[in-house]
């Protein structure tokens, strides 16, 4: 292999440790890949590591011990937190969004890769203390951001069906009770995909009274996980009393004026 120019090098360990944030690499690998002593490599990682810290993108973790290595982990400066936000509320609150039923247009905003995985990103800062096993949502427009938040944690992504799929295998189903509709709906989740004594996120896109999501965490429950956290992208100021009570919502949807033509949505900052 050609000699490896250290700016060269530097940029592909960035390269690397983003592309699989919460990857544990060992630097003997890289030791290897780029015939570098691991001594030159710690020094690397001090550059990286400096950097992200000061633009705000992250920070490289050092594991020490024989099973240790080093790990890219998103963790976005609170200014640059509030930034986003701030600009995904400003896009949100476009008057053209409303639909009628007084609904608010956002599938675009939910299947543009780069706001969900600036979404994925907050959510791992907010809830890194938690040490989550396992990212869950259901089978709605909630699994993008779901997908970016399991991607900014490097774990997997667990999808509760509403109805379950032979090709699963056996499933746990549970009803629960749509706190918007007050409908009684099913959900399920295969035996295989939640081992019992995970800790589990969960994740979903919008909440108005909290019925879905509280479904999950009865769901996760039911097969012997621990929900550690409950996330969404846009929660709703009304009813005020959701189902559950401990959640973290990104964005606060305020008012939909169907007449006015005005959208009230704000960060939770």
């Amino acid at each position: 292999m050609t000699k490896v120019r250290r700016v060269e090098r530097i940029v592909a360990l960035t390269k690397m440790l983003m592309d699989m944030p919460g990857h544990l690499f060992s630097l003997g690998h890289f030791s290897n890949l780029f015939s570098t002593a691991k001594s030159t490599l710690s020094e690397d990682m001090v550059t990286i590591k400096q950097s992200m810290q000061e633009f705000g993108l992250g920070t490289v973790q050092t594991v020490s011990g024989a099973s240790g290595g080093v790990k890219y982990v998103p963790y976005p400066s609170e200014e640059r937190i509030n930034h986003m936000l701030t600009q995904m509320a400003k896009q949100l609150s476009d008057p053209d969004r409303i639909i009628p039923g007084g609904f608010l247009y956002m599938s675009d905003v939910l299947f543009t890769p780069e706001l969900m995985m600036q979404a994925g990103e907050i959510f791992s800062a907010r809830f890194s203390s938690v040490t989550p096993d396992y990212v869950m949502t259901v089978e709605t427009k909630g699994i993008p951001l779901a997908f970016s938040t399991a991607r900014a944690f490097g774990l997997p992504l667990v999808i509760v069906r509403q109805g379950s799929k032979v090709t699963e295998g056996p499933s746990v189903s549970i009803n629960y009770v749509s706190g918007s509709t007050k409908r009684i709906q099913t959900m399920s989740l295969p035996r295989r995909a939640l081992p019992s004594g995970s800790k589990v996120l969960v994740i979903d896109d919008f909440m108005k009274a909290g019925g879905t999501a509280q479904g999950m965490i009865d769901l996760a429950n039911e097969v012997g996980a621990q929900v550690v956290g409950t996330g969404v992208l846009i929660a709703t100021i009304e009813p005020e009393k959701k189902l559950i009570e401990d959640y973290l919502a990104l964005l606060m949807l305020h008012d939909v004026g169907q007449h006015t033509k005005m959208i009230d949505i704000r960060p939770v900052l």
